[in-house]
């Protein structure tokens, strides 16, 4: 390679979050995609009463929105499904699935919204098209066909509404299973999991207003500016206002640094910015659950050193006494966890530690938000419990302006959750429905997502339907998983655009096209909307304002009710009258969930309405009514690294990217243009191996002993970041090659992506790539 491309397409950005560069960004994203001058203006329906839901991330819509709400990235998933780019049977016919393969995931989606439902047929190799009727019948009969229900695997995306949700449950578990692997399995397992466990609710306790009451916000092992933009508008105020922001995280992200807000004259004309984080502290990658023992161990010091003074003590005795069980526990494991091992585990200094467990022991109200960083790991459950062991030591659940705020992808991931996408249904979930719907639903548990590869894997599972999502390279270990699925009798994605699951291909294979949230929904009641949950637990309706993409696309909700009706012949349930009227959805939602009580009404008030949540009115539903505090052993979220931790990756989304789905090959804040074959690591660990910016190395996975595994990246090249020592970063979902499909949380399954031991190698001699790695 010659010397000048060495670091093609790698310079540092000194610009702030948002600003110019945000809305440069917006430019050309519509530009590239919307040709429409209505669909432009589209975007001015975006989070407004009146409009759609922004088919980006979840992060909850302020109670006076302004005229525009959406940021960056939502822009980006607009003019992305809102696109004037087809990919028609014509397109399909041109081009092989061989030859797709070859194409990487921006080249895929690139190529614009699906027109017409496909079979795939293979003497030709191609995608071709289909009646839907015919499309249903067959599919139907294929899933008549199989003897165990547990044998056919129902994945769900987080972009679905309640109303699919809803309805794709109720399908499957009429059909006879429980087996719903989604993708909160791949992101906030361990949320659902673990706060039940210490609360009693698996969602976080905090509205959008408690930002405007706390003293302290802490931010953990998430990147707002990439991941949840509109949430910098939240943070800015906090900081304005007086409020303090510490970051905790292995790379210092731009996202929580400085701020430039596009609805701010000033500071737009000005080229000024709002500081965000006032202290960020880089953990070491899986060092976080360390960092938040060395906190709770220093509180109890000052808390007993306050007493013998005379002071007022910084735990809530009175809090806990009432309210919780089992400090005694946790003051026990917290006395007997070693300063020496917090340090070296965490990659941070006392004083460091100390600083915050201050900063946190003086507020009065403390909001702590967290973001993948602190779930995918082997331990992330426990992780998630530490955060929620730190609020409850100060009462900092239950009250205004405090409170644990997990940050939700994609923008229905937990709405689907709560109206039944479970492998591990309750028995007052099931009761419900077959009170409601008369048919008893299936008892024993399915598969989560991990699980359902495993089963599709070892032959277990023949059938795989999937609505939405990209589910074969969102899932670790593409060795294990691309060859699985190529196993199946029946695969059937149902998605506005061509990804690459949709090409890896079993015996019988349906691509089915379904409207976009940006789009009209026209049933024969007429005009419909749906609706979502935020992360915060308000539901809210949305109504697309543009023409379909094809006036041969169906709505997730009719393409469910058409799929199930083609199926069980003998339905007690009538999916034709909920298909035609969504309220009927609604309706049945509110018979199997009380919490939804009047829905067809409440979801009608600007802004809709709040779920209750039980932990914010510190109501514990626990086995013993109390919150809980939890005990992790030792202090390693991840111990398969306990012997190979000298050099630690975690996986990473770019600025043009949204979980699977590349807008395109930029990282703006990290510096990256035009490339994903990157790896990132500290000015430090660049100087000890005598690597600089542009040379590139081989990454080779770790076992549980530190030897070599064959899973490896070759050919990516150095980028050096401020981030955390023994730490290295790659680009998701390409580095899941090197996360073994058993690498796993040991008690919700999520995927370890973010604790990869690895080793490197030089290249020798550098190789020309086409930086958009497959």
């Amino acid at each position: 390679m010659k010397e000048q491309n060495r670091t093609v397409g790698i310079a540092p950005y000194g610009g702030s979050a948002g600003g110019w560069g945000a809305l440069k960004a917006v430019a050309d994203a519509i530009r590239g995609q919307m040709s429409v001058k209505q669909d432009v203006i589209a975007l001015f329906k975006v989070n407004q009463p009146q409009g759609f839901d922004c088919p980006g991330c979840a992060w909850p819509d302020p109670q006076h929105a302004s005229s525009f709400e959406f940021c960056e990235n939502g822009a980006k998933a607009v003019s992305w499904e809102a696109t004037s780019k087809r990919t028609t049977p014509e397109f399909f016919a041109a081009h092989t699935v061989s030859e797709l393969w070859h194409r990487n995931a921006f080249e895929l989606e690139g190529e614009g919204r699906l027109t017409h439902p496909m079979k795939y047929d293979a003497a030709t190799d191609t995608y071709q098209p289909i009646e839907w009727e015919t499309a249903f019948n067959e599919i139907g009969e294929h899933l008549r066909s199989y003897e165990d229900p547990n044998s056919v695997e129902f994945y769900t995306s987080g972009r679905a509404s309640n109303e699919a949700a809803f309805l794709w449950q109720l399908f499957a578990r009429e059909y006879g299973t429980n087996n719903f692997p989604d993708c909160s399995n791949m992101c906030h397992e361990p949320t659902s999991v673990g706060l039940p466990e210490s609360i009693g609710v698996g969602k976080g306790t905090v509205q959008l207003e408690d930002f405007d009451h706390a003293d302290l916000v802490l931010c953990i092992g998430h990147n707002p500016g990439t991941n949840h933009p509109r949430m910098l508008g939240t943070l800015r105020e906090v900081s304005k206002r007086g409020g303090t922001i510490v970051a905790i995280n292995p790379l210092r992200e731009r996202g929580l640094e400085r701020f430039t807000s596009p609805q701010s004259p000033i500071e737009m004309l000005s080229f000024s910015s709002t500081e965000l984080a006032s202290t960020y502290y880089k953990v070491r990658v899986g060092g976080d659950a360390a960092m938040l023992k060395g906190v709770m161990k220093l509180l109890l010091r000052m808390h007993e050193d306050a007493l013998a003074a005379g002071e007022p003590g910084v735990i809530d005795e009175a809090f806990i006494n009432e309210h919780t069980e089992g400090f005694d526990a946790l003051k026990a494991d917290l006395d007997a966890t070693d300063w020496d091992h917090i340090l070296k585990v965490s990659g941070m200094e006392r004083e460091e530690i100390q600083h915050i467990a201050r900063l946190y022991a003086s507020a009065e109200r403390t909001i702590v938000c967290y973001g993948m960083g602190i779930t995918q790991h082997q331990y992330g459950t426990q992780n998630v419990q530490q955060i929620a062991n730190l609020l409850l030591m100060r009462g900092n659940i239950g009250k205004k302006g405090a409170g644990i705020c997990p940050l939700r992808g994609h923008s229905n991931v937990q709405g689907d959750r709560t109206v039944g996408i479970t492998e591990i249904p309750s028995q007052e979930l099931l009761d419900s429905i077959e009170k409601a719907f008369g048919f008893r639903p299936p008892q024993e548990h399915g598969h989560g997502a991990v699980e359902a590869i495993r089963a599709i894997r070892d032959g277990h599972s023949k059938a795989l339907l999937c609505l939405g999502g990209n589910l074969a390279e969102a899932i670790s270990d593409p060795q294990v998983t691309f060859p699985a699925m190529r196993k199946l009798d029946l695969v059937v994605h149902m998605a506005t655009k061509l990804n690459r699951s949709h090409l890896l291909l079993g015996k019988h294979n349906y691509l089915l096209p379904v409207l976009g949230r940006t789009e009209t929904d026209v049933q024969k009641s007429g005009a419909q909307s749906v609706t979502v949950e935020d992360s915060m637990s308000m539901v809210h309706a949305s109504r697309g304002s543009l023409k379909p993409a094809s006036p041969h696309l169906k709505s997730e909700p009719a393409l469910v009710a058409g799929l199930a009706m083609a199926t069980l012949p003998n339905t007690v349930v009538d999916w034709q009258k909920m298909s035609n009227d969504y309220s009927f959805i609604r309706d049945a939602i509110e018979k199997v969930f009380p919490a939804f009580a009047d829905f067809n009404e409440r979801v009608k008030q600007p802004g809709g309405f709040h779920l209750r949540n039980t932990a914010a009115e510190r109501v514990w539903n626990t086995p013993t009514g109390r919150a809980q505090f939890k005990v992790m052993q030792g202090i390693n979220e991840d111990p398969r690294s306990l012997k190979c931790h000298d050099m630690v990756l975690t996986t990473l989304r770019s600025h043009d990217q949204y979980n699977t789905t590349l807008y395109g090959l930029n990282d703006r804040y990290r510096g990256v243009t035009g490339r994903r074959d990157v790896l990132f690591i500290n000015a430090d660990e660049a100087e000890k191996r005598q690597l600089r910016v542009g040379d590139q190395v081989n990454v080779i996975a770790l076992d549980a002993e530190g030897n070599h595994t064959s899973r490896r990246m070759d050919n990516l090249t150095i980028v050096v970041l401020d981030m955390a020592a023994g730490s290295a970063g790659a680009y998701y979902p390409e580095a899941n090659v090197l996360v073994p499909l058993d690498s796993h949380d040991t008690k919700s399954g999520i995927p370890a992506y973010k604790s990869v031991p690895i080793a490197m190698e030089r290249v020798a001699e550098p190789v020309e790539t086409s930086g958009a790695r497959r």
